[in-house]
């Protein structure tokens, strides 16, 4: 006999647990996400969407793009170090750099969802076209759109560096850790 936990059937990977008392085999589906950006910084608005995402999917894959091409303040080591400290109180929230398309990574990982972030309507319209052609590249991978709360909506990494440039307050833009790192780089400067 067979149960089935729960299944959606374009989001999921499929896990077999046999109960060897009762002889009866479950399938269980997992719905794994992937959250990539290039969070340089991480932000509270970063960590809303992570924090939400979690509610939602049984694990969370936050990807922190490695570009080559784009020169960003921190690396993406001192990124991924940022983000896993951020985390770590999230059993199901897992952080890797990845330096390559999206839909590589999630495929090799076997998500079915990349997770955006949108905070206004220039967002969405980026983020629109991106899962367009994300979905070109791998039609079973599906884009799901979380508006930020109001409260992160002027979350912008370019004007909170430029604010802890001036040595401005960031408590209510990034968790301590970062603030902390953000003022550090700009004393060095």
């Amino acid at each position: 006999m067979i149960n089935i936990l729960y299944y959606k059937q374009t989001f999921v990977k499929q896990y077999a647990k046999v109960d060897v008392k009762k002889s009866t085999m479950y399938y269980i589906y997992m719905i794994s996400a992937v959250f990539a950006g290039s969070f340089d910084p991480p932000t509270y608005g970063h960590l809303n969407i992570i924090e939400r995402s979690r509610e939602i999917f049984d694990e969370v894959h936050v990807v922190i793009s490695k570009n080559s091409e784009k020169k960003g303040l921190f690396s993406a080591q001192e990124r991924l170090e940022m983000m896993e400290l951020i985390t770590e109180k999230y059993d199901n929230v897992h952080v890797h750099v990845w330096e390559g398309l999206v839909v590589d990574y999630a495929k090799q990982l076997g998500a079915k969802v990349l997770v955006r972030g949108i905070r206004n309507v220039t967002d969405f319209s980026y983020e629109f076209d991106l899962s367009i052609m994300n979905r070109s590249l791998d039609s079973s991978i599906e884009t799901v759109f979380l508006p930020t709360e109001p409260k992160y909506f002027v979350l912008k990494s370019s004007a909170i560096k430029e604010l802890a440039s001036f040595g401005g307050d960031l408590s209510k833009m990034v968790p301590e850790v970062v603030a902390e790192r953000l003022y550090q780089k700009f004393k060095k400067k």
